[in-house]
């Protein structure tokens, strides 16, 4: 298999020739892009999300992408547009951050649809990191009979450093109840300062581990977890928690938050044998 996945990632196979990036508005005056890699109609089309503040250039999605489609998948890679109008660069932690986990999921809503509108019946998400989240929460609001799996490839919660969540959570409350509308600096992610409005940073701190493990046991469709061991990433212990609630997962030896290297292969190996056995579906 190994040598089959190395195969396919160097394949000569003219890839531009049936690739193309699609724009959608988002909101008035939000355009945002994606890049739709055209696989054979016989198979689920995938719907691939990056990371934090990431874009769909970042390398652990390009490289899924390509591998995917060389596989035979057609799959939609978008860069949320966190509220920037054609959005083509990661976004520093430094700056004003003015989006929330609602327009993300909102975003992710578009995305599903345009899919469907091109005839696509059968989708799977596959998220990265962040992206992960993300669709979590989209598949926990938005169920939807043409998504019929997703994969979680090094899942995270909301991480809020050392601050105390249930503190946070009620000043960030307390700051929308009386309308003090000043922005709030606080870590988040990998951001160790991230300034963000009140209410868009409570939407994304609400999603702690609890809150994630609930969508994971409630999911409406199949779940695959993909995670590396030497993940430094990770909130403590999360993948012992994990692993003790029993959601299908795949632990990756060796394997970092961003699976580069030889385990890129893993990712992708990993990947395809889960999508192996999705429902096809119906296509126009």
């Amino acid at each position: 298999m190994r040598i089959y996945l190395l195969c396919l990632l160097i394949s000569v196979f003219p890839v531009a020739a049936n690739a193309s990036i699609v724009q959608q508005e988002m909101r008035p005056g939000i355009p945002a892009n994606a890049e739709y890699l055209i696989g054979e109609r016989s198979k689920p089309a995938v719907l691939l999300l990056h990371g934090f503040l990431q874009t769909r250039e970042f390398p652990t999605v390009t490289t899924l992408a390509r591998g995917l489609q060389d596989a035979g998948y057609t799959v939609l890679s978008p860069t949320l547009s966190l509220n920037i109008p054609n959005r083509t660069h990661s976004l520093a932690c430094e700056a004003v951050h003015k989006h929330g986990m609602d327009d993300d999921v909102a975003e992710i809503g578009h995305w599903v649809d345009w899919l469907k509108s091109q005839g696509y019946r059968s989708i799977v998400l596959v998220g990265h990191s962040f992206g992960s989240l993300q669709l979590l929460v989209y598949l926990s609001t938005h169920p939807d009979p043409a998504i019929k799996a997703y994969i979680g490839a090094s899942l995270v919660e909301a991480q809020v450093g050392a601050t105390s969540r249930p503190i946070l959570i009620a000043q960030l409350e307390d700051r929308i109840r009386n309308n003090r509308r000043a922005l709030v600096t606080q870590s988040l992610s990998f951001c160790r300062k991230y300034t963000s409005t009140p209410e868009d940073l409570l939407s994304y701190v609400r999603w702690d581990q609890p809150s994630v493990l609930t969508a994971l046991k409630q999911s409406p469709v199949r779940v695959q977890l993909i995670m590396g061991d030497a993940d430094s990433l990770l909130g403590q212990g999360w993948l012992k928690v994990l692993q003790h609630i029993q959601i299908p997962m795949v632990v990756v030896h060796g394997g970092s938050h961003f699976m580069d290297g030889e385990h890129e292969f893993d990712l992708l190996d990993h990947t395809l044998k889960f999508l192996e056995g999705i429902p096809q579906g119906t296509s126009r």
